[in-house]
């Protein structure tokens, strides 16, 4: 009895919140707890009850649950522990109270992010570094709206992303999605006003975009994108350059080609190879869309997905494997055969040339089994991975010049780009001990010495922010002078400024 009493005992109410649900939920039995007293009941009250003996798997099936409930609760213990600490601050109190089971959910919808100031610091200095390298190889900035057609996105290629759309039919009747990903938007921009522009354009966004796929380290459902494009240059120096501006951001935040590898091969290559093997052009993007998934599945699993879905012949199934297995541009060029169109492999060799002569050969490394799965890929294409084997692709992109022929211009028009998301390049800093210590910092603090001061230190503060400089107005004065100091070192001041109405 008295065990049962303090359990169900209110927690003191000097107890933190994290104390409090903690208590809370240890004055609930757990469901196992309450089944088990139930049985013991029924025993005592004088019956037999026949037990039906329980198999081995479900067995193991409840205990999977209890371990699933209670990895929630202390999820959610964490997750309440996380906002106390976020609410102290150099000691100082927590400054809101949170039930412990609010009405509404406070985090937010699965596979997206808040950004705290804290990592909204982070965010802006890694798109700092993404707009610094834009700018410095000649890139404009442009941007499109979040929201786009549907239209825009249904390639008839079996590609994954219009599976992965956030779509829905608007108020007005228009399948639209929030964007998947930026380049058919820099399309449709491109030739939105044809008769304007000037090639070569060379463009860079950082656009959030949003696929409904398996969250992972690296990937979620909402991300940004550094997107780099080139539209209207049909020679391979255009693939040069974009990764050197690649290269160069992995310089400027302290990543070196002994963490990353850029794995580059050619879609030209590939679909003049297997056109040869009896690939048909229709056949040919699905194809790749399988091929793509080689390290992930492996060959043999390869090989199965293309006679089972393709409906290739085996044999076809075991050269186009042997192909992706090549590892220098030689060894694929040795594959061609005659009536082969060659002209890719000399693209990819000129590629490396002129890599090396603009500095950031010892980053490439030929791989031909990547083709990457959007079907607009024509030409060269490329990935950037970790050298470490623990994160996915960090970057990627390649050579799309059909991709506005297919959205309304009279002819092909060259281009070719990448995109580099935001999520998985923060994991490799971590990994790397690269991540920048960012705190907030403001150059004054401004303080009345008392509230009668208050519109004098208004007036002071205007003064200092007029010529230029930062102010955090403390906007109640402190009854202690010491108190005032610590306000302004939590809030990271260079400089603390007191209005009195006479000397100290």
């Amino acid at each position: 009895p008295g065990t049962r009493n303090s359990a169900c005992a209110p927690p003191s109410p000097s107890a933190s919140p994290l104390q409090k649900a903690q208590m809370s939920e240890a004055a609930i039995p757990p469901p196992q707890a309450a089944d088990d007293a139930a049985a013991v009941s029924v025993a005592a009250a004088g019956g037999a009850v026949p037990v039906e003996e329980k198999s081995e798997k479900l067995l193991k099936r409840e205990a999977d649950k209890r371990a699933k409930k209670q990895a929630e609760l202390d999820k959610k213990a964490a997750k309440l522990a996380a906002r106390q600490e976020r609410g102290q601050q150099a000691g100082g109190a927590i400054t809101v109270g949170v039930v412990q089971h609010p009405p509404v959910e406070l985090e937010p919808p699965s596979g997206t992010r808040d950004f705290y100031p804290d990592e909204m610091r982070l965010q802006r200095w890694l798109f700092d570094h993404f707009r610094n390298v834009g700018a410095l190889c000649g890139f404009e900035e442009y941007d499109a709206p979040v929201l786009e057609r549907q239209e825009l996105y249904k390639r008839k290629a079996g590609e994954e992303i219009t599976e992965q759309m956030y779509c829905f039919t608007d108020k007005e009747g228009t399948e639209v999605t929030l964007r998947p990903e930026m380049t058919p938007s820099l399309a449709r921009m491109v030739l939105g006003k044809a008769q304007s522009h000037t090639l070569p354009l060379k463009w860079f966004s950082v656009p959030q975009c949003w696929r409904f796929e398996t969250t992972q380290r690296g990937r979620k459902r909402e991300h940004y994108q550094w997107n780099m494009d080139i539209v209207g240059c049909a020679g391979i120096t255009a693939e040069v350059e974009l990764l050197k501006g690649i290269t160069m951001f992995f310089t400027n935040i302290g990543i070196t080609s002994k963490d990353i590898g850029i794995k580059v091969n050619s879609r030209k290559v590939m679909a003049s190879v297997l056109a040869a093997m009896g690939v048909t052009e229709e056949k040919f993007a699905p194809v790749c869309v399988v091929m793509d998934k080689m390290d992930k599945i492996g060959p043999d699993e390869i090989k199965k997905e293309l006679v089972e879905t393709q409906g290739l012949d085996p044999v076809t199934a075991e050269k186009i494997v042997a192909c992706l297995l090549c590892k220098s541009v030689d060894d694929l060029a040795a594959m061609c055969g005659e009536g082969v169109d060659t002209s890719g492999v000399d693209e990819l060799k000129r590629l490396f040339e002129l890599a090396e002569a603009y500095g950031f050969g010892d980053w490439l490394i030929f791989d031909a089994s990547v083709v990457r799965g959007l079907a607009y890929y024509t030409g060269v294409v490329f990935e950037c991975f970790d050298r470490a084997g623990e994160l996915r692709a960090i970057a990627g992109g390649g050579r799309y010049d059909r991709l506005l022929s297919l959205y309304g211009a009279v002819t092909e028009v060259p281009a070719c780009g990448f995109g580099f998301g935001d999520c998985v390049i923060i994991e490799l800093l971590k990994d790397k001990g690269l991540l920048p210590v960012l705190p907030k910092q403001v150059e004054f603090v401004v303080a009345a010495i008392n509230e009668g001061m208050q519109g004098a230190a208004m007036q002071a503060t205007s003064a200092i922010r007029d010529g230029g400089a930062q102010v955090d107005l403390l906007l109640e004065p402190k009854k202690k002078v010491a108190n005032t100091f610590d306000y302004a070192n939590r809030v990271g001041a260079r400089y603390i400024v007191f209005v009195v109405g006479h000397p100290l």
